[in-house]
């Protein structure tokens, strides 16, 4: 095993991370945001307020994309798999 090849499973490792994660983070930080300008508005600092709604969020989120992620982990641990024997020869 290269260096090269280490590299490039890091690299797709940090890719399918970053694609399971965006929708999540994304979400709640729009959420979290949407939050924070009717707290300003309002004057309303309730801990509650941000805390419930981003949960809301995430579980609606994972709800609707969990199968896609679910797929793209399933679909990168299936090519990891096969590419062991490449790997180790």
């Amino acid at each position: 095993m290269t260096p090269e090849t280490i590299a490039a499973l890091g690299q797709q490792a940090m890719t399918v991370t970053l694609q399971i994660s965006a929708p999540m983070l994304l979400t709640t930080l729009a959420v979290g945001l949407l939050i924070a300008l009717f707290q300003a508005a309002t004057q309303i600092n309730e801990m509650t307020l941000t805390f419930v709604p981003k949960l809301v969020a995430m579980a609606l989120v994972l709800i609707l994309a969990g199968p896609w992620m679910l797929q793209i982990l399933i679909d990168y641990t299936r090519s990891l798999i096969r590419s062991i024997p490449g790997l180790i020869g």
